[in-house]
């Protein structure tokens, strides 16, 4: 399998991935180690929320998302981390049931000044569910090797 380097990322869409199928027992058992607010743990009291009934917490929707963008591609990339997130966005609940596609676009790619054998790809994810209704928006961006860097793979 080839590594993709920081030249590999041009600006534009890169990929879609998925879908990933969400299951109402995965987003209960996320709530209950990670995020226990009612509106992911309980029927009754998502009911009465304003979602309007049993939804995953975004941070697991930001956990699928990672796992999808490292199944995708960054599993691949010779990535040497990210310095943070710039923006995350959660626009709708993430319903048991739902299968999720990934939508990813450069939306910058420079070499980086003060390590210029390396270079920051800024990465915007788009996570939508199979009405394509926008769940989530993300942008991050993540220090990749220059391909001389990388060796000639």
């Amino acid at each position: 399998m080839t590594t993709l380097t920081f030249e590999d990322f041009k600006p534009g869409h890169f990929g879609t991935f998925g879908p990933r199928h969400v299951t109402r027992e995965e987003i209960l058992a996320f709530a209950a180690e990670y995020d226990p607010q009612p509106m992911h743990l309980d029927e009754a009291a998502a009911n009465a929320s304003m979602l309007k009934g049993l939804s995953g917490s975004g941070w697991h929707l930001g956990s699928l998302m990672m796992r999808m963008l490292f199944d995708g591609f960054i599993g691949r990339t010779a990535s040497l981390g990210s310095p943070g997130v710039n923006e995350m966005r959660w626009l709708a609940p993430l319903r048991p049931g739902d299968d999720l596609t990934l939508d990813v676009d450069v939306a910058e790619a420079r070499i980086s000044k003060s390590r210029p054998e390396t270079g920051i790809v800024t990465f915007k994810g788009t996570i939508r569910n199979a009405a394509g209704v926008v769940l989530c928006e993300m942008e991050s961006p993540i220090i990749v090797r220059r391909r001389l860097e990388a060796g000639a793979e």
